[in-house]
């Protein structure tokens, strides 16, 4: 799946503030012929190089709609994917460094998946009464995986929705991986946290019984982002003491409680887009990762907002955070003299399928 056409030398290119020169002399070589993404959660000494930045499906579409030969994808393995699955023919997709995972997205792979709906099929049939949903945080062959089971992709501002039109196909959902955005999507649209049992992919029938399964109306994937894994109810009500006219603001990955706790939940283009329009002087504690709080933090402390990070630990991407200013220039430097290095390119077959499930949930968005 990934090109490597030579490896990575630290010794090269060490953490230094050369690397920034060396970055904007390749893409000055480089011209229009690469655009560099950077997801919100990008450390700021990469994110200052973006061409474009947003959400991972924002930046896979418009990426799609340049005229650039390479996509360089500063965010991590999945983005890449995406980013290759949507974009033109022609277009590259490169990942700067091939380390930069997701924790959660690993926690669902295809085995277990394929291994749940065997088990499930001991049950009922899933092929007639389970719509299988995967969040955009996943690898491609799951998103191949329901685009050929009759599934779909969701993203975290579009969950619900997604649900909504699954439930008009089939009587119940497999969400994965990620149960906390299942679970919050579930509940906003009345299903009860008893009627959405989570399924444990290393347990026979994922630790339920075959009377739960049939009664289940969402079987939520046993993962979770361990960025927001960290925010807890304590750091909200500790907040709520100290600035009681403030408001919290949570991404949906957030455990159940925080989401409910909170005053709103939305995505991370919901949370800058919440706070941006919000009036001057308000005060903000924000759950989601560290790296894009500082920056809005920055970004609107002119308009007198006070926007505090959640918890009381240092809490960031660190997968993400792998692709530094060294590997983002070995990458272009590379990519400046004909060598492509850490090409992301998912199988046609496999492009194909996770493309079906794609575009479901384009049309229904």
């Amino acid at each position: 799946m990934q090109v490597n056409a030579i490896a990575f030398d630290r010794f090269r290119y060490p953490e230094d503030d050369t690397a920034q020169g060396r970055i904007r002399a390749a893409r000055e070589k480089l011209g229009q012929r690469a655009v560099i993404l950077a997801h919100h959660y990008q450390r700021p000494d990469v994110y200052v190089q973006a061409d474009l930045t947003g959400d991972s499906l924002r930046l896979s579409r418009l990426a799609g709609e340049t005229d650039a030969e390479y996509i360089v994808f500063c965010g991590v393995h999945f983005m890449a994917e995406v980013a290759d699955i949507l974009s033109r023919p022609g277009q590259i997709a490169i990942l700067p460094d091939l380390n930069a995972g997701c924790s959660m997205a690993d926690m669902a792979n295809l085995s277990k998946v394929e291994r749940a709906w065997r088990e499930l099929a001991e049950v009922l049939d899933p092929d007639v009464a389970i719509t299988p949903v995967t969040y955009i945080n996943s690898a491609a062959d799951l998103k191949a995986f329901c685009g050929e089971h009759g599934g779909i992709v969701c993203t975290s501002s579009n969950a619900s929705r997604i649900m909504e039109w699954s439930f008009s196909r089939r009587e119940k959902v497999l969400f994965f991986p990620d149960q906390h955005l299942g679970r919050w999507s579930g509940h906003k649209m009345g299903i009860r946290l008893e009627d959405m049992p989570v399924w444990d992919p290393d347990e026979p029938l994922g630790g339920l019984s075959p009377e739960a399964i049939r009664k289940a109306r969402v079987l939520l994937w046993k993962g979770h982002c361990s960025v927001h894994q960290m925010f807890q109810p304590v750091h909200i009500q500790r907040w709520r003491a100290q600035h009681p006219d403030g408001f919290v603001i949570s991404h949906p990955e957030c455990g159940f409680e925080v989401c409910r706790l909170s005053d709103y939940v939305g995505s991370t283009e919901t949370i800058i887009r919440t706070i941006r329009d919000a009036p001057d002087n308000t005060k903000w504690l924000v759950g989601t990762e560290l790296n894009l709080v500082n920056r809005i933090a920055e970004e609107f402390r002119p308009q007198g907002k006070l926007i505090q990070f959640m918890a009381p630990t240092v809490c960031m991407c660190s997968t993400m955070a792998r692709i530094d200013p060294p590997h983002l220039a070995w990458a272009l430097e590379n990519l400046a003299e004909g060598q492509v290095v850490n090409r992301i390119k998912v199988p046609e077959p496999e492009a194909r399928l996770a493309r079906i499930a794609l575009e479901r949930m384009l049309e229904v968005s």
